[in-house]
């Protein structure tokens, strides 16, 4: 999704996380509009970004990212079985 589409149907009060890094593991908006990521995605984004493997980018992503509390408004992160 789009940054501009998700400002234009939710409002600029959207948590985005890190200027449009990670905007492709964007999945949905929950009810009370908060913005869900796809983990594996992020992974994916982290590793090519990074140029590193899985493990490296699971390890930064659980500290730095899936752990945070910035308020109300957090993100939510899933992981999407087939």
């Amino acid at each position: 999704m789009r940054r501009e589409l998700l400002a234009e149907k939710h409002g600029e009060e959207l948590l985005l996380l890190s200027e449009g890094y990670f905007d492709e593991a964007i999945v949905g908006i929950t009810n009370d509009d908060r913005v869900v990521y796809d983990m594996d995605k992020m992974i994916e984004v982290f590793c090519h970004e990074n140029d590193c493997d899985i493990e490296e980018a699971i390890e930064y992503l659980e500290f730095n990212t899936w752990c945070a509390y910035v308020g109300e408004s957090t993100p939510v992160y899933i992981q999407r079985r087939d």
